[in-house]
């Protein structure tokens, strides 16, 4: 192409148009907090005046926030939680502490969704007592879930020996509380799976054996978080079950436990009607790689660009982009045998 011919544009081209918006004043998130705007809660005033907060902030903002009608604060926080999956510098840490301590049960999980990236003590300490001690079952799953994060580290050896015992303790009190909840305990065994301590196993086989379809559908996630393979057979047999759940979850551990026996059932899962499950089988054939999966990944690209299904597209290269780097790890790791 000729250089006239390129597409330069002097906007395009700015580099002040790739930066962030200048942070609003506190006062300006209050203006628009107390807008009676329907749309209000999507404003990039409160997007980024929210973001990195001081605690002094929240003293001045608690006047008008505790005023604000329930619905809006839901849906404020559900714009929160979205902006912070798409933009990494925004930070909500302390808004979303703050907002632990609300009445409404959906607003504590959703401050609990808001905390996921916070790997602080002092967050562990609250996602505990609320997981044992809140009156609202759903916040108590919720945050049964969210201390997973905290059990990895632990197992990681990234948190001191003390608060690793004190996550692990606390996670398997809430697994073997028999009068909690069963959706509450299916989220503290699927946390629980993040650690190698000798009573997770007999947990997930507790669970999978019981009569629960939850408990048996979180005991198959778990089995993935494992890195296991003694449960090759169960995933295998759940992979053609009739239970679109039980089958999700078992896609999801095949790939997690790169079972190659797992791949012609996967193929098969591909051609099923439940798009999330389709999805879930690209990702682990992506996981599992090798010659045979790529292959099957590489005929369903074929036909995705033959009806242009672009999600389909990006998922089958996202999957293709795994499958070659774990053949390339493969390739090294039997470089370095020889």
């Amino acid at each position: 192409a000729q250089e006239d011919d390129l597409p330069l544009d002097d906007e395009v081209l700015d580099e002040d148009a790739w930066e962030t918006p200048p942070k609003p004043t506190i006062e300006e998130v209050i203006d628009v907090l107390k807008s009676e705007d329907a749309g209000s809660f999507s404003h990039a005033t409160i997007v980024y005046g929210l973001s990195n907060i001081s605690h002094s902030h929240i003293e001045e903002i608690q006047e008008t926030w505790e005023r604000i009608p329930i619905t809006k604060k839901r849906a404020i926080l559900t714009n929160l939680i979205e902006s912070q999956e798409n933009d990494f510098q925004l930070d909500y840490s302390i808004f979303a502490t703050y907002n632990l301590n609300q009445d409404d049960p959906r607003i504590r999980q959703s401050a609990i969704d808001l905390l996921w990236e916070d790997m602080s003590l002092e967050i562990m300490d609250r996602l505990i007592n609320l997981a044992i001690n809140d009156r609202n079952r759903d916040v108590r799953a919720t945050a049964s879930s969210a201390l997973g994060r905290f059990v990895l580290l632990g197992e990681l050896d990234r948190l001191p020996q003390i608060e690793a015992v004190k996550i692990l303790e606390a996670v398997m009190h809430i697994w073997q509380n028999e009068h909690e909840d069963i959706e509450v305990k299916r989220r503290a065994l699927e946390s629980l799976a993040n650690s190698s301590h000798p009573a997770v196993n007999p947990a997930i086989e507790s669970a999978y054996n019981s009569h629960y379809t939850e408990l048996q559908i979180s005991a198959l996630y778990a089995m993935g978080r494992t890195a296991d393979v003694r449960w090759e057979s169960i995933i295998l047999e759940e992979l053609v079950g009739d239970d679109n759940s039980k089958r999700y979850e078992a896609a999801r551990a095949a790939g997690e436990l790169g079972l190659i026996s797992a791949v012609q059932r996967l193929a098969e899962l591909i051609l099923d009607d439940d798009l999330e499950l389709t999805t879930m089988a690209i990702w682990s054939l992506g996981e599992i790689g090798g010659k045979t999966a790529m292959r099957v990944l590489e005929m369903l690209m074929e036909q995705a660009e033959s009806i242009n299904d672009e999600a389909m597209i990006e998922a089958i290269e996202d999957a293709l982009g795994n499958a070659m780097l774990a053949s390339e790890l493969d390739d090294l790791d039997l470089f370095e045998d020889d």
